[in-house]
C-alpha cells in the first residue's frame, strides 16, 4: 500500500518530544507537539497545516514563537488543537508582541485554534492577522469519540490522559482507500466516467447494498439497467484496503484509566510513539513523576496489538543509557 503519511521523531529521544508527519501526496505536514522545534527546517514548517499538543508544559508548547516567526507573513491558516486552555494560551502568546507594523505585510496568516476539554466538548476561536491577531470565538461543539479532524483522506481522533494536568493523547488514521479495478469496470460493459464518484461516496458512507448507483454504459445501454445495487458492484469491481494508523502518547500516569484509554485509543495500531520516561527498576519515581516506565510502554502496546513501539521522551538520568530503556521496551511488548 502506498505510504500517504511519513511520520518521524523531530527529536532524539532524551529531548523535547514531537513527531512531524509528512503527508507525502498532499504536500503539507501535520506536528504533534511544539517544544524545541529547532532541528525542523522553515520549509517542513512551512508544510505544517495542523498542530497537536498535548499539554501546556513547556516542553510541548515553547516552540510556538518559532512556529509563529517562520510562518508570519504568508497567506496560511493553521490549525491548533489541544487540551482545555489552549486557546489562551495562544491568545497570551499572540498577545506579548507589537503588531503595529502587521498591516504592511502580504500574506495573512490565520491560527484556527480548538480545544477538546475533559467532557468532550469542543471549543473553537480564531486569531487573524488582519485583525493584529485579535481573538474571535468560535461556536462550542462535542466531540463524537474523539474526533477533532474530520478530512476526506485522514482523521485525528484524541483522548484525555491524567498527568497531573489533562493531558491528550492522539491517533491519525488514514481514512479506508477504495480501489477500482479498471479492467473489470470495462469488462463488464461499464464506462469510466464521473459515476465513479458516487459509487465511492456510497460506499464510504456505508449506504445498504441494496442501494441503487446510477452507472454509464459504454455503448449507450439502452437495453441495459440504468442502475445497479451497490453491493453487487463493491462485489465487481472494488477492493478496500484499510488505512494506516498511528498513535502518540507522552505524559501520562500508568493508573487504570489511563491504561484503558491507552489501549482503546491504539488498538492494532501500525505504530505507536510512546513516552518510556523511566527505567521500572525507577518506578516508584516515575509514578510520583505521573510518568511511564519502559516496561510500562511496551505492555501497553502488547495489550493494544499494535504491530511497531517507538519510544520517546526518556528522562536526562538515563543519558548515554537510551539503549536500555529501549531494550526494556520491546521486552515487554515482545513478552508472551
Amino acid at each position: 500500500m502506498p505510504r500517504h503519511f511519513d511520520p518521524a521523531l523531530v527529536n532524539y529521544p532524551f529531548d523535547d518530544p514531537g513527531l512531524y508527519v509528512d503527508l507525502v501526496f498532499e504536500k503539507r505536514a501535520l506536528l504533534f507537539d511544539l517544544g524545541d522545534i529547532s532541528r525542523l527546517s522553515a520549509r517542513k514548517l512551512l508544510r505544517v497545516s495542523n498542530v497537536f499538543v498535548t499539554h501546556l508544559h513547556m516542553d510541548h508548547f515553547a516552540g510556538f514563537d518559532q512556529l509563529l516567526r517562520c510562518a508570519l507573513g504568508r497567506e496560511k491558516t493553521l490549525g491548533v488543537y489541544g487540551p482545555a486552555g489552549i486557546i489562551n494560551a495562544v491568545e497570551h502568546k499572540l498577545s506579548a508582541y507589537s503588531w503595529n507594523l502587521i498591516d504592511g505585510y502580504d500574506g495573512n496568516l490565520t491560527f484556527l485554534v480548538t480545544e477538546l476539554d475533559e467532557l468532550g466538548r469542543l471549543k473553537s476561536a480564531r486569531f487573524s492577522g488582519r485583525s493584529r491577531f485579535e481573538r474571535r470565538d468560535g461556536d462550542e461543539s462535542r466531540a463524537i469519540e474523539g474526533l477533532v479532524l474530520k478530512e476526506p483522506g485522514i482523521q485525528v481522533r484524541a483522548t484525555t490522559l491524567d498527568h497531573g494536568v489533562p493531558v491528550l493523547a492522539f491517533a491519525l488514521e488514514e481514512r479506508a482507500q477504495i480501489n477500482v479495478w479498471r479492467n473489470k469496470v470495462e469488462a463488464m460493459g461499464l464506462a469510466v466516467g464521473p459515476w465513479l464518484r458516487n459509487f465511492k461516496a456510497a460506499t464510504l458512507q456505508g449506504a445498504d447494498d441494496a442501494t441503487l448507483i446510477p452507472v454509464t454504459w459504454r455503448d449507450g445501454g439502452d437495453d441495459r439497467p440504468a442502475a445497479l445495487p451497490l453491493g453487487f458492484l463493491k462485489k465487481e469491481i472494488m477492493q478496500i484496503t484499510s488505512g494506516r494508523k498511528i498513535v502518540y502518547v507522552v505524559d501520562c500516569a500508568y493508573t487504570d484509566a489511563n491504561i484503558e484509554k491507552i489501549v482503546r485509543l491504539a488498538e492494532r495500531a501500525d505504530m505507536l510513539f510512546i513516552e518510556a520516561t523511566f527505567l521500572d527498576v525507577d518506578s516508584e519515581a516515575a509514578a510520583k513523576r505521573r510518568h511511564l516506565t519502559a516496561r510500562q510502554a511496551g505492555t501497553l502496546a502488547r495489550r493494544a496489538g499494535v504491530k511497531r513501539l517507538v519510544t520517546l521522551h526518556y528522562s536526562p538520568r538515563y543519558r548515554g543509557q537510551g539503549e536500555r530503556l529501549a531494550q526494556e521496551a520491546q521486552e515487554a511488548f515482545l513478552a508472551r
